[in-house]
């Protein structure tokens, strides 16, 4: 309790109410920055799951089924070379993100983009897996767009 005639607003509290507590900053965008490490684990396991997808539509043509007529038809072997480009760069992206890089943010929304259009795409080979990488593509591309600078 304060001496004095004025009360202390605090009460008997003292200040540990204003202060964050221990191992925590106190900045409401904390739950930005874990979500720039998630986008970045989530590139580096879907980069690698690309390269995959890649190998096994070069090494085979009959491991992916082809659902009806599409009007996108691009060869399989085209699209294996396309996921495994586009995986190493994703994956070399993610791993960017979590060594925190500085030019990994942009570059990580602009082959998420990428990423995303090519799973479109490849929708007739692989409906659910498609769905599921654009979702995470569409989260990755949030993750690293509100992610802010912090100012000094």
């Amino acid at each position: 309790m304060s001496t004095g005639s004025t009360p202390d607003p605090r009460g008997d509290i003292g200040t540990s109410w204003s202060a964050p507590p221990p191992g925590r900053s106190g900045r409401s965008d904390d739950w930005v920055t874990g979500g720039v490490a998630f986008a970045g684990v989530l590139m580096l396991c879907s980069g690698v799951l690309a390269v995959l997808q890649g190998i096994a539509a070069i090494a085979e043509d009959d491991v992916y089924g082809r659902i009806g007529s599409y009007v996108y038809e691009f060869d399989l072997t085209g699209w294996g070379w396309i996921h495994v480009i586009l995986g190493a760069l994703v994956a070399a992206t993610g791993a960017g993100l979590l060594g925190n890089a500085p030019w990994a943010r942009l570059v990580g929304i602009m082959l998420a983009s990428l990423s995303l259009v090519a799973q479109f795409l490849f929708l007739p080979y692989q409906p659910l897996w498609s769905l599921v990488v654009m979702a995470i593509d569409v989260f990755v591309i949030w993750a690293l767009a509100a992610r802010r600078e912090r100012t000094a």
